[in-house]
Formats: C-alpha cells, sequence, structure tokens
C-alpha cells in the first residue's frame, strides 16, 4: 500500500455517516500565505476546520496556479509555513509559465481545465474517492468540469465581479457566476448581495463572517505599549488600509472630533493613500500586527469604526471586523450598508463617515458591554457554527 493508500486514523466522524473525502482549493493565495497571516481569513478557517473534522476521511488541499520561474523564491519564503502533509493531508501546488491568468474567455476556460486536471491528479494519487470539492475561486467554480468529484460548493467571501482591481477579469467572473448558477452547484456567500449576482440554482445559503471563541474570550488582555499612549477616547479601524476606507469622511471626523483620537491598523498596499489623515494630530497610522495584538487593541479601545466607502464592493461584503469589534465589547459606527444591518443596537449606522461625529457621544454612552452579553455574542456567531452551516449545503 502505497503513502497515498494509507488508512486514515482520524478520530470517529461526530455527524452522520461515514467520513468523506475533500478536495480545497484557494483563490488567489496559497496555503503558505494563509499561514503567514495566521489562518485569520473566511477560506483559511474553513480548510483549518477542514483539517481537523472527523467527518473528513482525506483531505487535498490546492493551491492556485502560480508561475514555475518563481517556484524557487517562493519555496525560500515560504520556509516554515508549508501545509502540514501526511497520510490523511495532502497539499498540490499546480505550476504554469505565466504569471497572470488570460482574459480571453475561450483561454480562461483551458486554463481551468488544466489546474483542474493537476488537481485531479494529485487527488487520485493521494487516494481520494469522490471527494467533495470546496472552491474559493469563482473560475475555479465556474470553469471546471469536476464530473470526477462529488458535490461541489463555491465560497463566495468577496464579489469578484465588483473588484476594481480585478476588472479586466470581470467578463470571466460574469461568466464564472453564469455557470456556477446553471450547474447547480452549492454557494454559500458572506452577503446576500453576492447570492444575488450569482442567483444560484443549487443548494445556498448566505453564512456570514464569524469569531473565534478562543481569540475573545478570557481575562482582560493587557494593550501594546504603542496603544496605551494615545489618549482616549480612541476609535479603532482595523484591516487593509485601502480604497474601501473613506479617508475624506475620517479627516472630516478628526477635525470636528479632535478630542477623538483615531487609530488605523493594517497593511497599507498604497501609503499615499492616506497621506491627507496623517496630517491630523489625532489621526494615529499604525502598521500590520501579529493577531494576537488584534483582540487587545480593541478589548482596550473606547470605540471601533466601519469607516468604509459605499461601493458595489463593500455591499457586498460580511466585514469580519464587525464581529470582531462586537465581541471586543466595544460600540461599533458603521456606514449604512446591507451586511451590517441587524446585529444589534451597538452598531450605530450613519449614511456616510462624514456623519459619524454626530454619532460619537451616543456610542460612547454605551460603555462596554457586559461579560455574559459579549460572551453570548461570541458563542452565537462562532465559525464552528458558520463552517456547519457551509458543509451542510455538501449534504443538500
Amino acid at each position: 500500500m502505497s503513502r497515498a493508500e494509507a488508512p486514515s486514523t482520524h478520530p470517529t466522524p461526530t455527524s452522520a455517516g461515514a467520513a468523506g473525502d475533500y478536495v480545497f482549493t484557494f483563490s488567489y493565495e496559497s496555503y503558505a500565505d494563509a499561514s503567514k497571516r495566521g489562518m485569520m481569513r473566511p477560506p483559511d478557517r474553513l480548510v483549518s476546520r477542514l483539517m481537523t473534522s472527523p467527518d473528513v476521511r482525506r483531505l487535498l488541499i490546492a493551491d492556485p496556479f502560480r508561475s514555475s520561474r518563481t517556484r524557487w523564491g517562493r519555496a525560500i519564503l515560504d520556509i516554515g509555513n508549508n501545509a502540514p502533509v501526511d497520510d490523511r493531508i495532502r497539499h498540490v501546488a499546480p505550476e504554469r509559465l505565466e504569471k497572470a491568468d488570460p482574459t480571453d474567455l475561450a483561454e480562461i476556460e483551458a486554463t481551468y481545465r488544466a489546474y483542474e486536471s493537476a488537481v485531479r491528479a494529485a487527488a487520485d494519487t493521494a487516494g481520494l474517492v469522490r471527494p467533495r470539492f470546496i472552491t474559493a475561486n469563482p473560475l475555479v467554480g465556474g470553469f471546471s468540469a469536476l464530473d470526477w468529484a462529488g458535490p461541489a460548493l463555491y465560497y463566495g467571501r468577496d464579489d469578484w465581479l465588483s473588484s476594481p482591481a480585478r476588472k479586466r477579469y470581470w467578463p470571466a467572473y460574469e461568466e464564472a457566476y453564469r455557470r456556477i448558477a446553471a450547474s447547480g452547484r452549492a454557494v454559500a456567500a458572506v452577503s446576500e448581495e453576492i447570492i444575488e449576482r450569482i442567483a444560484p440554482t443549487g443548494p445556498h445559503a448566505v453564512v456570514p463572517n464569524g469569531i473565534d471563541p478562543d481569540e475573545w474570550l478570557g481575562p482582560q488582555p493587557e494593550p501594546p505599549s504603542w496603544f496605551a499612549k494615545i489618549p482616549g477616547p480612541r476609535a479603532v479601524y482595523v484591516g487593509t488600509l485601502d480604497s474601501r476606507l473613506d479617508t475624506e469622511g475620517l479627516s472630516r471626523l478628526a477635525t470636528s472630533r479632535p478630542d477623538l483620537h483615531i487609530v488605523l491598523v493594517g497593511p497599507r498596499p498604497d501609503r499615499s493613500y492616506l497621506a491627507e489623515l496623517r496630517t491630523h494630530p489625532n489621526v494615529h497610522v499604525h502598521r500590520d500586527v501579529k493577531r494576537r495584538a488584534i483582540s487587545a487593541i480593541l478589548r482596550n479601545a473606547e470605540l471601533t469604526l466601519l469607516a468604509h466607502r459605499r461601493t458595489p464592493l463593500t455591499e457586498a461584503m460580511s466585514p469580519l471586523k464587525l464581529y470582531e469589534y462586537l465581541a471586543a465589547g466595544r460600540a461599533v459606527l458603521a456606514t449604512d450598508l446591507r451586511p451590517v444591518r441587524g446585529l444589534g443596537d451597538r452598531v450605530l449606522v450613519a449614511d456616510s463617515v462624514s456623519d459619524f461625529a454626530d454619532l460619537v457621544d451616543p456610542a460612547l454612552a454605551l460603555g462596554i458591554e457586559s461579560e455574559p452579553r459579549r460572551r453570548a455574542f461570541v458563542d452565537e456567531n462562532a465559525w464552528s457554527a458558520r463552517h456547519e452551516r457551509i458543509l451542510a449545503l455538501l449534504r443538500t
């Protein structure tokens, strides 16, 4: 018996029926990318669940296509962050010469049929039998035949058809959405907007982002020293500091409320984008921090911010940070976007970030959420429950 065919020693399944085989494919980032950021994004969380679930007999984790020309450089950068491979978990990193996808639809189809072929070969080598197929890449979900696999599911954590950075691929995403719908494949999406844009004919559900209780429960953590030096009240935004962030509105908020210290924490793809904000003495920009520090920052803040522009992209998001803000027990000032509504009276919404100034005092008056209610929110919105809803679509 080969290593790929060795019997699993995984625990007995917890749900009805025998454990099954699974394939999981990332969208545009690799397992190593996910590991380096602390397995914090929704697809990372889902593959982590599959890796530890007793309902999974064997699992193949598939990275997106990468150029063979950069293989050695990636291998060095990814040291210590590669997927754990054993008799139960396998990993495949398909390669091609090109760095980027083509834009022609016929070439896109050929590209993703080649990708599917590489994944299928790895699944066969690993001894997977009619694996359930989960992908976070709409092009994989739409352009793959998957006649060798079991039920398939597309996991939509973003509406790629609304992403300005990927505008040249919009026709491909539109066609992929059409094919996903026509195929009857399952769709789990973080917002109703994504479901509406795909219009799936198979099993589907809106499954918002969630929380890892281990990160948010427990004793009050000490804040990082740099954060403790910032005077209060402090209003914190955590996330990528890019075009989603309404810098003009935050500038007006900083001007109208000089007593409020606005703290922006996250990576900055374009440092010039925050140039205007950095002229305000009560705006503090801090580079991205380790995952462990996020909880400590938020649980020591006075307010939190969902300071997004209103765009098709932000309308289709399920803001992960919003659930983390509430898990921290802090009141939220948020742009009035559809996925934000219905999360309770501790989320104060305004038409735009420019209107946040009028909500600062009412939000501060709410204080910190009581510990029993904070714990209840964390338990009700745990990733474990979200994942069960996603995986149930493959059993429908």
